[in-house]
C-alpha cells in the first residue's frame, strides 16, 4: 500500500513538473511571438503596433468585413501575434474600399476611424498609412532600361503616390529610363503595386512606415512651406548680438549653441 502511494506521489510530481515545463515553453513561445515580425502590415487605420496589440481583442470582425479576402488572422507559428489581422500584398493587396468596411466595425478602436477621416468626419481611404512602397532599384527592370510601368498603372493614386521620372540612359545614349518614384507622403501602403510587379520576387515592396522612413526631427524647418514655417512663431530664440572681442571669445569657448 505504501509502495502504491509512493508511486502515485512520484507520478503526480512528474506530471506537475512536465506541466510546469510545458507551460513555460508555451509562455516563452507566446512572448517570442509577440515580439516577432516587425514587418507585419496591419489593416487601414491601425494604431501604432504597440498600441494596436493592446487594443486588438482578436475578434476577427475586420477580417469578416473585408469583401476581397485581403485580411487574414495570424495563426500559431506565423511569427505574428496569433489572432491578429494582417495582410500580404503580394497575395491580395488592400483594394482601397471607399467605405472601408473593416475599420468602423472594430469594437475597440484598434482600427481607429479618425485616422482615415477627413475634416468633415467622412471616411477617406486615401488617408490610410498601412505602410509605404519601396523600390528595389537593383532588381526593378525599369532601372535596367526595360520599359515597365506595371506598378504605376496598378496604383490607385496613379500620378500621385507613384510618379514616373524620365531619365537619360547614359549607357546607350539613345534611350531613356522611365523610372517609378514613390511619393511616401501620399502612398497608403495598399500594396497594389507590389501585387502587380512583374518580377519573380517583387521589386517594389510595401514596408511598415516606421521601418522604411527616416525622421528629420523638429530642429529642421521647411522654410518654403507656410504650415511648417509657422513653427517658428513661438520659438524661443537667443540674442547672439555681441559687440566686443572678449565677449565673442567667451561665447565661442562655451558649449552653449
Amino acid at each position: 500500500m505504501e509502495e502504491l502511494t509512493r508511486r502515485k506521489f512520484l507520478l503526480n510530481g512528474a506530471k506537475a513538473i512536465a506541466l510546469t515545463l510545458m507551460g513555460g515553453l508555451v509562455w516563452s513561445a507566446y512572448l517570442g511571438e509577440a515580439k516577432a515580425n516587425v514587418f507585419v502590415l496591419r489593416p487601414p487605420a491601425a494604431l501604432d503596433e504597440e498600441e494596436f496589440l493592446k487594443h486588438c481583442i482578436k475578434c476577427g470582425l475586420c477580417v469578416e468585413a473585408c469583401p476581397f479576402g485581403t485580411l487574414k488572422l495570424a495563426t500559431q507559428g506565423e511569427a505574428i501575434v496569433s489572432g491578429t489581422p494582417y495582410f500580404i500584398p503580394r497575395e491580395i493587396p488592400c483594394k482601397m474600399c471607399v467605405d472601408i468596411p473593416c475599420v468602423p466595425i472594430c469594437p475597440t478602436k484598434a482600427l481607429d476611424t479618425s485616422l482615415v477621416s477627413n475634416e468633415k468626419g467622412l471616411l477617406e481611404i486615401n488617408k490610410a498609412k498601412m505602410g509605404v512602397a519601396i523600390v528595389d532599384k537593383e532588381n526593378c527592370v525599369a532601372f535596367w532600361g526595360i520599359q515597365c510601368d506595371a506598378c504605376y498603372r496598378a496604383c490607385p493614386l496613379m500620378g500621385e503616390a507613384i510618379v514616373l521620372e524620365l531619365k537619360r540612359n547614359e549607357r546607350t545614349g539613345k534611350h531613356s529610363f522611365l523610372l517609378p518614384v514613390v511619393m511616401s507622403e501620399v502612398c497608403t501602403g495598399c500594396g497594389m503595386c507590389e501585387n502587380a510587379c512583374i518580377t519573380k520576387k517583387a521589386a517594389i515592396r510595401v514596408m511598415p512606415r516606421h521601418l522604411a522612413l527616416g525622421e528629420v526631427g523638429e530642429n529642421y524647418i521647411k522654410g518654403w512651406e507656410k504650415e511648417d514655417e509657422r513653427r517658428l512663431e513661438n520659438l524661443k530664440t537667443k540674442d547672439l548680438s555681441l559687440d566686443k572681442n572678449k565677449q565673442i571669445q567667451d561665447y565661442l569657448n562655451t558649449e552653449e549653441f
